[in-house]
């Protein structure tokens, strides 16, 4: 069942969300050759608990880390390690925290030291998908506008678009309704109201989208072993543009077709 936030309900999740971007950004300046992501993972938990919140994905259905740190053909919830990260490689931090009761989900991408071209290329054009699909994100659309608009992008440039997962609805749970495929043909799917809140969350890799669960029961893998790229925020439809939760003022980018 689809839940519309109330306005109160959405200034909690606009505090949540305000906190979770502030971690992100502490996380990122951590990325370099050397660190491993079991070490950013604690950074997480610590800036996370010391503002009040706790981290969604600590013990989550048995999940070990307060962060999803997915390397390479990764695509999300690898588990945080001691093995330290390498000059080039891609790291996904997907990560969700609860603030008074209410939930905010955020992921970002980002290059080890100095990547190649196409690595950098991968994460800005999985960037882009997300804004794309945002566009689409307005009251009187349907889901199917916003998966559509990601999967166009995607494949413009060649990429493959990871099927088994997707964006969400998220309130007080960190999962609900509705489901947000970055596949999908416009004009399908829910229709959009003010007040709801969901996720959207582009996977792309840079080969084909067929994935694979590791041993660990978790995560996800790449089939071809190609890298994966994932870019994700917490918005709330509006009767405007959309308000991304998760990026305080952050306005609606475009680029061009």
């Amino acid at each position: 069942m689809i839940t519309i936030k109330s306005a109160e309900e959405v200034g909690k999740m606009r505090k949540a969300g305000a906190l979770l971007h502030q971690v992100l950004e502490e996380l990122q300046k951590l990325v370099e050759p050397g660190v491993t992501t079991a070490y950013i993972d604690q950074i997480a938990e610590k800036l996370i608990r010391d503002a009040g919140a706790i981290p969604s994905s600590k013990g989550y259905e048995g999940f070990p880390g307060s962060i999803c740190a997915s390397v390479n053909d990764e695509v999300v919830h690898g588990f945080p390690r001691n093995k330290p990260l390498r000059e080039g490689d891609l790291l996904s931090i997907d990560c969700t925290l609860i603030l008074d009761g209410w939930q905010s989900d955020s992921a970002v991408s980002v290059a080890v030291g100095k990547a190649d071209a196409e690595t950098e290329r991968l994460i800005r054009v999985t960037e882009e998908c997300f804004w794309k699909g945002l566009e689409k994100a307005r009251a009187g659309n349907r889901i199917g506008d916003i998966s559509a608009a990601v999967q166009q992008h995607a494949e413009k440039n060649g990429y493959g678009v990871i099927r088994e997962l997707c964006g969400h609805g998220i309130g007080r749970e960190m999962h609900e309704d509705p489901s947000v495929p970055n596949f999908g043909t416009a004009g399908r799917g829910v229709r959009l109201r003010p007040g709801m809140v969901f996720t959207i969350e582009p996977m792309i890799s840079q080969g084909r989208y067929q994935t694979y669960i590791d041993d660990n029961g978790w995560t996800f893998i790449t089939r071809d072993h190609s890298r994966c790229s994932h870019y994700e925020h917490t918005l709330v439809v509006t009767t405007g543009d959309p308000e991304i939760l998760s990026y305080p003022g952050a306005a609606l980018r475009r680029f061009p077709e």
